[in-house]
């Protein structure tokens, strides 16, 4: 039986990602063009033309500002679920500040989606040990499933020692964990979505895909809008390393990425983790 994989796609400005989080702040934000609008149509595009269903895990921040693009989203049949407030990483807050940045931005994402927010992804999949509370404060929220946990080591986020595949982190089972899909070769373990699908061969992506397939669980898919935008304005300032990540082979994106739409069985994430409910 054919297993359904997950696809997602992490809804903010290029200019509010992780790499740049040192280089441009927050205050200056209204000051850089905006471009998420132009780059999610696209990839709605994609999704439209390749027959995908898809999960946007967005910002209440660019919820709050483009509604008429949250309601595009749904009306073309993809779930939306909330990525923070303004890509507060969760290891930066406590429990009470965890839980006002998820009230604040599904209040935006529901009021723009005419929708129920259950779902989340934490920014930066910022959900490890330093936060043992966040899963019970989900929870407590109504959300019934997390895809926040990256169970890789690498030096911007990372829980190496986490499951991956699909778990319940709570003892009442009310919450499942979905982490992204990752690739072991040779006793190492990769990451396959966002930046790594950019740059490594595509086929470690499959490799990540089938291997949580023979596992009895969907694949956990990302990547951000402005992954396919190469004419975006550069960041003059960030550091090296930071350009690299964010810059190299966004060309490739695209084309990558509708060949990759055609290779597995997608769709969304709520979708994904009702089969781990009642697996």
């Amino acid at each position: 039986m054919t297993i359904l994989n997950g696809m997602s796609v992490d809804v903010e400005e290029y200019f509010q990602v992780g790499a740049f989080e040192r280089t441009i702040d927050k205050s200056d934000w209204n000051r850089w063009e905006s471009r998420v609008v132009a780059n999610t149509g696209m990839v709605l595009d994609l999704f439209a033309d390749a027959g995908v269903k898809a999960t946007f895990f967005t910002l209440g921040w660019v919820a709050h500002r483009y509604p008429a693009l949250i309601r595009r989203i749904v009306h073309e049949g993809h779930e939306i679920a909330s990525h923070g407030w303004d890509h507060q990483r969760v290891f930066t807050m406590d429990a009470n500040g965890f839980r006002a940045d998820l009230a604040k931005s599904r209040q935006a994402l529901e009021d723009a989606a005419g929708v129920k927010v259950t779902g989340y992804r934490a920014p930066s999949f910022s959900i490890d040990t330093r936060t043992p509370w966040a899963h019970q404060v989900l929870a407590e929220e109504g959300y019934t499933y997390s895809s926040s946990v990256a169970p890789v080591a690498h030096d911007h986020y990372g829980w190496r020692e986490s499951p991956r595949f699909a778990w319940r982190p709570l003892a009442d089972n009310r919450l499942i964990e979905l982490p992204v899909s990752t690739a072991e070769l040779a006793g190492r373990r990769m990451a396959v979505g966002g930046g790594f699908f950019r740059l490594l061969p595509a086929a470690l992506t499959d490799t990540a895909v089938r291997q949580s397939n023979c596992a009895g669980h969907g694949g956990m898919f990302y990547f951000h809008p402005w992954e396919i935008d190469p004419a975006q304005p550069r960041v003059p300032n960030a550091p090296l390393r930071s350009k690299l990540r964010h810059y190299s082979r966004l060309n490739a994106m695209s084309g990558k990425l509708r060949k990759l739409l055609h290779r597995h069985q997608w769709g969304r994430v709520d979708a994904v983790a009702a089969a781990e409910r009642h697996a």
